[in-house]
């Protein structure tokens, strides 16, 4: 072929990778405020990090025709992603079983970004890692959850990634 087609492939996931990120901070807010399961350090840093990459897939889909704009954004996309489910793998296996997780690196990290000043009804931490640790949705404590959606979002950003 001569004329070859652009995918489409990468502004439809740059487009839902932000929709699944500002939807699972939703979520959390919705389990938070009707439900109230509280939030710990790492869950608002989570919260945090979804966002983050919300913002920035939303930034790559905007900019999608320009290429380099776009593989830049998906490159923080990933490492954004890493961050996150090294959080969620960090909270399940290690701070959840301490009595405290206060002024830990979560804590330090909400605390220094100001967060719980900015935008309290969604960055207030309101419990310890082991009470968070007993929250459950479908059987799963919501840092398996975050863990799998923030995996699931990395493997469809390096799928963008390669793509043209």
């Amino acid at each position: 072929m001569l004329f070859v087609q652009p995918s489409k492939l990468p502004a439809r996931a740059l487009a839902g990778m932000a929709v699944a990120s500002f939807a699972a901070v939703g979520v959390a807010l919705i389990a938070q405020h009707q439900f109230g399961v509280k939030p710990c350090p790492w869950c608002v840093l989570q919260r945090a990090i979804f966002l983050v990459i919300g913002a920035l897939s939303l930034l790559g889909w905007l900019v999608q025709a320009k290429r380099s704009l776009r593989q830049a954004a998906v490159v923080l996309v990933l490492v954004m992603c890493a961050a996150g489910l090294t959080a969620a793998v960090f909270q399940h296996e290690v701070a959840a079983e301490s009595a405290s997780c206060a002024l830990g690196l979560a804590d330090k990290i909400v605390t220094a970004l100001g967060l719980e000043e900015l935008w309290p009804s969604v960055f207030m931490i309101t419990a310890n890692c082991s009470e968070a640790a007993a929250y459950k949705l479908l059987g799963l404590p919501y840092e398996v959850w975050s863990g799998l959606l923030f995996a699931g979002l990395g493997a469809l950003g390096l799928i963008v990634l390669t793509k043209r």
